[in-house]
């Protein structure tokens, strides 16, 4: 018998593994996404940052912050898809509890089922850090574009 708390034991095992499975592979989305992003940056930059001209800075930029947008949306998707698979019915649903919790906007008006009520939190607190990276890349590229002598 697993004993009178065995109802509450059994969701919060289930809730530390998915936290912690989740976790990981976001982890490892992320860095993979911004490993491969650092490497074309090098390479592009490399290259191209002496001669380049303010618009093609400028579209350098744009295609980071892109790529960058795009990475974060292969996360929220992944959230997503657990959320599909364990509390909500629709696609539509899970997407937008997905992203407002990523992006830390919270509306409230979906929210997960009790006992999965603590990944919206964590999925947030990623949501943050991931960012902190991804806006950390995008510093690192303009700094290094506004040192170098680009044409006018």
């Amino acid at each position: 018998m697993l004993g009178a708390n065995s109802g509450l034991e059994m969701p919060m095992t289930y809730l530390i593994a998915a936290s912690v499975i989740l976790i990981l592979l976001t982890l490892s989305l992320q860095c993979a996404g911004v490993a491969v992003l650092i490497l074309w940056l090098r390479r592009v930059t490399a290259a191209e940052i002496h001669k380049g001209s303010l618009i093609e800075a400028g579209v350098l930029v744009m295609q980071t912050t892109i790529a960058v947008m795009l990475l974060h949306g292969a996360v929220m998707l992944l959230w997503a898809g657990f959320f599909r698979c364990v509390c909500f019915r629709s696609w539509e649903t899970a997407v937008y509890f997905s992203g407002t919790s990523y992006t830390t906007v919270g509306y409230g008006d979906v929210v997960l089922p009790q006992q999965w009520r603590l990944l919206g939190p964590i999925e947030g607190m990623l949501g943050v850090l991931m960012c902190g990276i991804s806006v950390s890349l995008l510093f690192a590229l303009v700094t290094r574009l506004v040192g170098a002598d680009v044409r006018v």
